[in-house]
């Protein structure tokens, strides 16, 4: 009777006390993290500038605020018009892989989904691919995205999911781990055998998409950064509106339903959502890999196994984790820059089979 009432339902209730102090210590450290990456991304480069000067510079940017930061007019320009822009584009980006890749591990209740993996990012890139070889809105060109890319990356992600999803589902109603991983390798493959035959059709940008699939942040200015805030906003809103639903769907669709939730409406939603952010960032960054299993498996082992802890530090961590990722992309070789892409496989690479390995009994 003793050992029935430990196990009882009175325990419930005091359970969210203690999540709820250590969220917003978490929030707090996610702060400081984008903070951090933000004065580093600012900071350090080519021609290393103060990173006090530089906190200073970013305070004058502030309605109100004027102080001497002791730059002069040259390194405020560099400050402000050349790494500002692209320290935040880095925020925003993998905030965006992180959260969607958060999102999709709560949809398919899969602890590998990501936008990689799942070949959400192949189907992005084949629409980006589709604008740039066919010269619509830019000419083929990489600076200056024009409005059509991130509306054909949002297309391309969009089919690419749900060919994962069918194709996951086509043995029967159980969609394991291994079998939408799986369906996800076979549609990447698919979609980037029809951007080859693109590139093949179209010899001249060959270059210019090459360059943008291994990854990168350069910017020609603000331009990428204000092309990119709306569809981050929507999908940040989006989905932390519907944190709460991610973990009613985790204990399976026909509790979910007795809940008063609908399933079906919910992961559909979610999906867009996620897709829709990803496109966002592959369109602004080309494809960069394992931002969305890196970092929602860190906080969720550090912080807690609920959507509501897990995707608002995703956002935080994933921005940080990516603008201090470029940093070491333009500056361990420099002046030669490294593309971001190659500097994320290398460690996500490792970091995936570990959590392959942790997730075996999953997988059998």
């Amino acid at each position: 009777m003793h050992q029935a009432l430990k196990g009882g339902p009175s325990f419930p209730p005091a359970a969210p006390v203690r999540p709820a102090g250590l969220r917003w210590r978490w929030l707090a450290a996610g702060v400081l993290a984008v903070l951090v990456a933000l004065l580093a991304g600012v900071s350090l480069g080519p021609v290393s500038l103060p990173p006090g000067s530089v906190a200073i510079e970013l305070l004058n940017l502030l309605p109100g605020v004027r102080l001497d930061s002791g730059l002069t007019e040259r390194e405020i320009a560099i400050v402000t018009e050349l790494r500002l822009p692209r320290a935040v584009l880095g925020l925003l980006v993998g905030g965006l892989l992180a959260l969607a890749g958060a999102a999709y591990q709560g949809v398919f209740r899969n602890p590998l989904a990501d936008p990689y993996l799942l070949g959400v990012a192949a189907g992005a890139g084949l629409g980006v691919t589709v604008v740039l070889t066919l010269g619509v809105g830019s000419g083929g060109a990489l600076s200056g995205l024009p409005v059509t890319v991130p509306l054909a990356a949002f297309v391309g992600s969009l089919g690419a999911v749900t060919m994962t999803y069918l194709l996951g589902a086509a043995g029967g109603r159980s969609r394991s781990p291994a079998t939408l991983i799986l369906a996800g390798v076979a549609v990447s493959a698919f979609l980037s055998a029809g951007q080859t035959y693109l590139l093949q059709r179209h010899a001249e940008s060959i270059q210019a998409v090459y360059s943008w699939l291994l990854g990168r942040l350069a910017t020609a200015g603000w331009q990428d950064v204000r092309l990119v805030l709306p569809y981050f906003l929507v999908t940040t809103l989006i989905v932390l509106l519907h944190r709460r639903e991610l973990d009613v769907l985790s204990v399976g669709d026909d509790e979910a339903a007795s809940l008063g939730l609908h399933p079906q409406r919910s992961r559909y939603l979610l999906i867009a959502a996620a897709s829709l952010g990803t496109a966002a960032a592959v369109s602004a960054s080309g494809l960069i890999g394992f931002v969305g299993i890196i970092v929602p498996h860190i906080v969720r082992l550090l912080a807690g196994s609920s959507y509501r802890v897990i995707l608002p530090l995703s956002l935080l961590f994933g921005g940080a984790f990516l603008a201090l990722t470029d940093v070491v992309a333009r500056t361990v070789a420099a002046p030669q820059e490294i593309p971001i892409g190659v500097v994320t496989a290398l460690l996500g690479g490792p970091f995936f089979v570990l959590v392959l390995r942790t997730a075996r009994r999953v997988l059998t």
